[in-house]
């Protein structure tokens, strides 16, 4: 038996290579949501397990066989790992009164947990970003998380991600259905799989989300909850339409689309990509209305999404499209013992002109050291030897062009700096 220690299957390393591509997107996500007024919050990974018991459904995937749940040995509370962060925000809202002065825009970024069989875009720590906005109740803000989904895909320039929309409707419309949709199952239980069997009195509604084909005609032929919405529901539903064609989005209604989670009402959606094999759905989300009471709060209309960063960055190097990794701008070489202490002294104040230094450390010849400045993608090698170092100097050279080696004066050496690097982006 081995004694490697190695990471928990399912929960993946993030090396600097790639972790760096990570910090581009997150960096382009943040100022996106940002742009439309979102601001972060940030909620811990460890919750009560009552909370998404209560939030999620006692009889969803989620809480039956996926929640990482255990027992806090010094006070024997259940606890669970987030595997999702909207039943987080709602709870944090409720504890410190954030809707006492009107509604809020908030988004958050940050590890989930479902214990689930690992496979390419589907782990057992996976990362989430996602928006809620909270105490808007009008279609207004439904098509709002629409349009600034679209806007997220042209930014990152993806393409081939299909809008599917439905309408869950209000509690009694669903009571209705389900009423329809139990009466319908209970005529074709021979032809039920064991999970549909399960649910058909518990959580009916998820069963037309089933992917069995087995199921396939049973779930076809099943009442339409479409026909049992009031005309509040239609009017929500069509005025979502309308702010969708007026912008141009294309879109599908999926009647049998229902979400993984009980809290939802109302709007639901999902953006589905065919580039990412079996794991298509690239963001999903809808409207929660009922949530705030369901944890015990007054009620709050509510709306929200949540997307998985591996699968936006699984999209992006799919289509050619994966963050580049950024890059120094200087790289500052020196050898010696007094270059060494004159280099710090430049670096930092390059640094404090707002310039990203890498310095050389670990010794090496002049010519090793600029093989590692080219191969650091700097534009710039600023060099020091203990010539320069003595008369107050540098050499700074371009990497990236022809331009010829030249000796600066230390205390000219920030602006010389910043016009080679004005002049080669202009030229590029």
């Amino acid at each position: 038996m081995s004694d490697e220690l190695r990471a928990v299957r399912g929960m993946n390393d993030i090396l600097p290579d790639e972790a760096e591509r990570w910090e581009a997107l997150e960096d382009t996500l943040r100022g996106w949501l940002r742009s439309y007024g979102y601001r972060n919050i940030r909620t811990p990974m460890v919750e009560p397990t009552s909370l998404f018991r209560r939030a999620i459904g006692e009889a969803t995937d989620i809480v039956e066989k996926e929640m990482y749940s255990f027992e806090d040995s010094l006070n024997g509370e259940q606890l669970t790992l987030r595997p999702e962060a909207t039943a987080s925000t709602v709870r944090a809202a409720l504890e410190h009164s954030l809707l006492y002065g009107g509604p809020q825009r908030v988004y958050y970024m940050g590890p989930m947990f479902r214990h689930e069989r690992p496979q390419k875009g589907r782990y057992r720590q996976f990362h989430q970003v996602g928006a809620e906005a909270l105490g808007y109740s009008g279609p207004d803000v439904d098509a709002e998380m629409l349009l600034m989904c679209q806007r997220l895909w042209n930014l990152l320039g993806l393409t081939g991600i299909r809008l599917e929309i439905n309408s869950l409707g209000s509690s009694e419309e669903r009571k209705l259905h389900r009423a329809a949709l139990v009466a319908h199952l209970e005529a074709h239980t021979d032809q039920l799989d064991e999970d549909a069997r399960r649910r058909m009195h518990s959580n009916p509604l998820r069963i037309l989300d089933s992917k069995n084909p087995v199921m396939k005609d049973i779930i076809d032929s099943a009442p339409n909850l479409m026909n049992h919405l009031g005309d509040a529901s239609l009017k929500h539903f069509n005025a979502l339409q309308d702010v969708l064609k007026d912008a141009g989005i294309a879109y599908r209604i999926n009647p049998r689309l229902v979400r993984g989670l009980d809290y939802y009402n109302l709007t639901v959606f999902e953006w589905i990509t065919d580039k990412l094999g079996a794991q298509g759905t690239v963001c999903g989300g809808g409207r929660y209305d009922g949530l705030f009471e369901q944890l015990g709060g007054k009620p709050q209309a509510a709306c929200g999404w949540a997307m998985g960063v591996e699968r936006l960055l699984a999209l992006m190097e799919a289509e050619g499209r994966a963050p580049t990794k950024p890059v120094p701008e200087v790289y500052l070489v020196n050898q010696g013992a007094a270059a060494e202490r004159t280099a710090h002294r430049m670096a930092e104040s390059l640094r404090s002109a707002g310039i990203s230094v890498v310095q050389h450390a670990g010794g090496g010849s002049f010519k090793s050291q600029m093989k590692r400045a080219d191969s650091s993608g700097a534009s710039v090698a600023v060099i020091v030897g203990d010539d320069e170092a003595a008369a107050g100097e540098a050499s700074v050279k371009s990497l990236r062009s022809a331009r010829g080696q030249i000796r600066i004066q230390e205390q000219a050496l920030a602006q010389a700096v910043k016009l080679i690097l004005t002049e080669e982006l202009l030229a590029g």
